[in-house]
């Protein structure tokens, strides 16, 4: 089965007058991301924030500009000139894209493994993080998420296990799901996490006074890994996918994870992440 939303993107494209645009190899660039009072004011935030939403509902079927889309809805309230510069890279993405979507496979894996991340303090005007994770059943990709955490975190090891606090919630979801359509999985759920420190935390209750500030989370996922419903296991940054949906990558990096995440022209068939 292939997901695909070609037309609408196409659609996307002739309200901005984008049709005929030069494309872009990537939906954000790798540079550092923008404040909220970067730029002059955007004359027409109506445009802004009906363009903003019509890709929010591309990313049903296209995962990989997720990131970029989480970035724009952050200033909808308040647009710039420099804010719709994110809007139109997307949207030169998208010129050269158009026909890419989610391959899904006939398979009989029932297995569940998930991919989570964080950008520490990535936020130029409060340092909050970002969250990202991906999770697939067999070799689909199922579920994705790319979203500002709620609160500060004082360090990386703390924004990546927020992130993977997150990450095994959507799992446990996941797994209560497939037991009521009777295909419970059958082995523990692996999340991979690239940070060690992270990994370790999720079953070692070490320097606790150093962990009050995350002891809910820190309580939650150990009580997972406890019963065995999830392991937390290190996957190199080279292979962490989970980086899409937290930072702009550059053009060859992007287009390994994105191939990965099975988002692929309608006409090319791809081998999943896992």
């Amino acid at each position: 089965m292939f997901l695909s939303q070609h037309q609408y993107a196409l659609e996307i494209l002739d309200r901005a007058n984008m049709l005929n645009c030069h494309s872009v190899s990537t939906p954000v660039d790798a540079r550092s991301k923008l404040s909220i009072t970067d730029g002059s004011p955007f004359p027409d935030p109506s445009l802004y924030r009906s363009l903003a939403d019509a890709l929010q509902y591309l990313t049903l079927t296209r995962p990989d500009i997720t990131y970029a889309v989480n970035q724009v809805c952050l200033f909808m309230h308040k647009p710039t000139t420099a804010h719709f510069g994110l809007i139109k890279r997307i949207l030169r993405y998208l010129k050269g894209t158009p026909h890419f979507g989610l391959q899904l496979f006939r398979s009989s894996a029932h297995d569940l493994v998930a991919y989570s991340d964080a950008d520490w303090a990535g936020c130029p005007d409060t340092r909050r993080s970002t969250s990202g994770f991906c999770v697939f059943l067999g070799d689909n990709l199922i579920s994705w998420s790319s979203k500002r955490q709620a609160t500060v975190s004082r360090s990386s090891a703390e924004a990546e296990y927020r992130a993977v606090t997150n990450c095994v919630a959507e799992c446990c979801w996941l797994r209560q799901l497939l037991e009521e359509l009777r295909r419970p999985p059958r082995k523990s759920t692996v999340v991979y996490c690239d940070n060690v420190s992270a990994v370790y935390l999720s079953s070692n209750p070490v320097q606790h006074q150093r962990t009050k500030h995350v002891e809910i989370d820190l309580h939650f996922v150990r009580d997972k890994v406890t019963l065995g419903e999830v392991r937390v296991l290190h996957v190199p940054t080279t292979s962490q996918f989970a980086d899409v949906f937290t930072k702009g990558l550059p053009s060859p990096v992007f287009n390994d994870f994105r191939f990965s995440l099975n988002i692929v022209p309608s006409h090319v068939q791809s081998e999943g992440g896992c």
